[in-house]
């Protein structure tokens, strides 16, 4: 039924000048619309709407991610912009190196950081 549509992405905000220019500046993410309601960015093809709220009720795990082609030079150019990868501890069979690049078994590469109201979000080299 939904297979073929395209797929709409949300995330809350309590401060949309805080999260616009963390989405368009820090990740690079061209800005298309701003109104009451949500900014609205254009990720590659994909509508993220940001969503101002009262409270932003933080989950416990990711709620966006990218699949990148090199974590190498994404890992520096989101440190460069201001970024800052999450460390974590006592994930049996992953690898953390310094900048917070996390390697799992089969080889897969992971980073994840937080956007200016703590949502988690990653970034992926498979």
């Amino acid at each position: 039924m939904l297979g073929s549509e395209k797929l709409v992405a949300f995330a809350a905000t309590k401060d949309t000048a805080r999260a616009k220019v963390f989405y368009r500046d820090t990740l690079g993410l061209r800005l298309v619309s701003e109104d009451r309601f949500a900014l609205v960015f254009d990720a590659n093809g994909t509508m993220l709407r940001v969503t101002p709220v009262r409270e932003v009720a933080v989950a416990q795990y990711t709620v966006l991610g990218w699949e990148v082609g090199d974590i190498v030079a994404t890992t520096n150019a989101l440190l460069k912009a201001g970024g800052k990868l999450e460390r974590f501890d006592g994930f049996p069979g992953f690898t953390q190196d310094e900048p917070g690049t996390t390697t799992g078994p089969g080889g897969v590469k992971l980073g994840w950081f937080k956007d200016p109201d703590g949502n988690m979000l990653s970034i992926a080299q498979h």
